[in-house]
């Protein structure tokens, strides 16, 4: 009987996050930005349930927080809120800026599924195929060059690898997402697996390599 009312499907375990805190997880309309640290609050209420495991609230919650709607509910929201929809912490810049990063490039993403490539058609690839990269190579035609290439941008702030000995439970870390660092606590360490809850309440899973000092 145990195994037929444990939930397998992500999508299952969403819905139970809905009925369970409607509040505070909304499928379309209302959503809110989640307080930071949701998934311990998440983790006390569900205790000894035989619905779901804390691995798949985290998996969940990382489905749910990469949403492109909840990222908009996070530049257009001035407040989070808690499991009962009561009002929590401010959003700061930092999570705002990092939800538009997001936004942009998911958009990015999709536009270019939909999108077949120009100057494709009838043969005509030049000037689309490759875009020259590196000094004394032609540009396209009509192209206007108004500065040299630039090196990648470097980080305005030094940050260090997080010690060996510092890779557990509740060290606040930055963690290496793409070309951003986004700051984070560690919840949970398993083998080589490092799981942290980001400051926008997202969860990932990474490698201690990934990790740096606050």
């Amino acid at each position: 009987m145990e195994t037929t009312n444990k939930l397998k499907d992500i999508n299952e375990v969403l819905e139970f996050l809905y009925q369970e805190f409607p509040n505070c997880f909304k499928q379309k309309e209302g959503i809110k930005p989640l307080k930071v640290g949701i998934f311990k609050d998440i983790a006390e209420r569900i205790e000894g349930s035989e619905k779901v495991s804390k691995t798949q609230v985290r998996q969940a919650l990382r489905k749910y927080t990469s949403h492109w709607r909840y990222l908009e509910a996070v530049v257009n929201n001035e407040y989070r809120v808690d499991l009962d929809g009561n009002q929590a912490e401010k959003v700061e810049q930092e999570h705002v800026e990092h939800a538009k990063t997001a936004l942009e490039q998911s958009r990015a993403k999709m536009a270019k599924r939909k999108k077949p490539a120009r100057g494709a058609k009838d043969g005509d690839t030049k000037g689309y195929k490759k875009r020259p990269s590196g000094p004394g190579k032609p540009h396209p035609k009509g192209a206007k060059v108004k500065k040299n290439a630039e090196p990648a941008p470097r980080r305005s702030n030094k940050v260090e690898p997080l010690p060996s000995d510092k890779v557990k439970a509740n060290t606040k870390v930055k963690v290496k997402l793409g070309q951003a660092l986004v700051n984070g606590t560690i919840t949970e360490v398993n083998k080589d697996d490092i799981h942290v809850e980001l400051v926008t309440g997202m969860q990932v899973k990474t490698k201690a390599d990934s990790l740096y000092l606050v």
